[in-house]
């Protein structure tokens, strides 16, 4: 490292971690006088993510190939497109899955097809495209340059240096400095524990997922190739359960989410299930999506879902130490977004950063740029990103419900479904970017 070069710390090598790390890594190859030095500390022994989908909106691949086109190029790579794969469907769908009862056949034959309405909600081409979320960090971790990221190397506290700098301390008793420390340490971020105090964590929802993979030719042979091959959300009361295509239609994906009044006390986010517990969830439900239920394998994981909807930060940067991705504003799994709001932070700190390595090379000091840049990109992504966790939370009970303006009206909830989710996707990047740099030059 030169004197002149810019020390970075990433904590967290996840979706966030991994796509920030790279968009700043990319930002050197203009050849700046100062360069943007970047080490990635990982506390397992791999690279790792928790749960299976993710989905990513045209803006949030926007973002990506803003930073780096390889990042977006990955999307397309191990993405599962809905619908026929010589003829994708574009299209999400929504359905009272507790009031949909099958036409009366002759000889007990149940129908398990829908017989109601179903809504369907346009994403456009490549609007909302799902993957793996493991597959997908694997993509991207072959994009790394070997010697950036450094694994088992779990952050347990920092400190301010009189020089401005700030050192990490690890639980192995190893030590390091650097001029600025982004923590992309997820949900369960002790980065933001030692920010903000534990007042801040992410606290239980109250809901479980329940989640299963279903052989797709099963699927087909039980609820139809359209309806298996197509993304479905089944709607009812204190409870939801979706399925869409995953693993190049190999497989189906089923979550089932369901109220649960007790308190989570493992340490673990996760723990097995019985398909049992979904059974009797959904027992008064549909025969569509009682046949959904059937083709669970027995042995199921159950996840508890956390989030920050009741204890957000105030902010998300302190002097020259800034959070992002769920380390700042956990959500719910409802509206999908929340690695996609990871990606728009990630976007926001590269040229915030990048702004602030040019007013380096002109002569402003480090310490000074630094921590505007941080204060502008806090500024910027704050409020659209709690607005995500809270219409998550809230889009979780119009799924169920629980809204009280929707109640079990689907026509309104739909209408719902569709204003929030229009929120999350139509959102210009460019707009983003632009104002992140006024931001930054006001607070110089």
């Amino acid at each position: 490292m030169s004197q002149s070069d810019i020390d970075i710390a990433i904590v967290g090598c996840g979706i966030v971690g991994a796509i920030l790390a790279l968009g700043l890594l990319k930002s050197n190859q203009a050849q700046p006088r100062t360069k943007l030095t970047i080490r990635v500390y990982e506390q397992t022994a791999v690279p790792r993510e928790y749960g299976a989908g993710i989905g990513f909106t045209t803006a949030t691949r926007k973002c990506m190939a803003l930073m780096d086109e390889r990042i977006a190029d990955c999307v397309g790579v191990v993405a599962t497109l809905n619908g026929e794969p010589e003829n994708p469907d574009y299209s999400m769908r929504f359905v009272d899955g507790f009031r949909t009862f099958p036409v009366p056949q002759d000889e007990g034959y149940e129908d398990v097809s829908i017989h109601g309405k179903v809504y369907k909600l346009y994403v456009g081409p490549r609007g909302f495209e799902g993957c793996h979320r493991a597959q997908f960090l694997e993509k991207i971790m072959k994009l790394m340059p070997e010697g950036i990221v450094q694994f088992k190397k779990r952050v347990e506290g920092f400190e301010y240096l009189d020089s401005g700098r700030v050192r990490l301390d690890f639980a192995d008793g190893e030590q390091t400095e650097c001029d600025l420390v982004i923590a992309c340490d997820g949900i369960r971020s002790r980065m933001r524990e030692l920010l903000f105090t534990s007042a801040y964590n992410a606290q239980y929802t109250h809901q479980l997922a329940f989640r299963g993979l279903v052989p797709m030719d099963a699927a087909i042979q039980k609820l139809s190739r359209y309806r298996a091959l197509r993304q479905h959300m089944q709607c009812g009361p204190n409870a939801h359960i979706m399925h869409f295509p995953v693993a190049k239609q190999q497989l189906m994906n089923v979550v089932a989410f369901v109220q649960d009044p007790n308190e989570w006390s493992s340490t673990s986010m996760t723990a097995p299930a019985q398909k049992s517990e979904v059974v009797g969830a959904f027992r008064e439900w549909g025969p569509f999506v009682r046949a959904l239920i059937d083709l669970l394998p027995e042995n199921l994981d159950k996840w508890a879902v956390f989030d920050t909807y009741e204890c957000p930060i105030p902010r998300y940067a302190e002097r020259r130490v800034a959070l992002a991705g769920d380390a700042a504003h956990a959500a719910s799994p409802h509206h999908g977004a929340g690695a996609g709001m990871g990606v728009e932070d990630a976007l926001a700190l590269v040229v915030a950063l990048t702004r602030a390595r040019a007013d380096v090379d002109r002569g402003v000091a480090v310490g000074k740029t630094l921590e505007a840049a941080l204060k502008a990109y806090s500024k910027v992504r704050y409020e659209r990103s709690q607005w995500v966790v809270r219409s998550s939370r809230q889009l979780g009970w119009t799924f169920e419900w629980m809204n009280p303006d929707v109640g079990a009206e689907m026509d309104r909830a739909f209408a719902d479904i569709r204003d929030r989710s229009h929120q999350v996707w139509h959102f210009k990047v460019e707009g983003m970017v632009a104002e992140v740099e006024r931001e930054y030059h006001r607070v110089l």
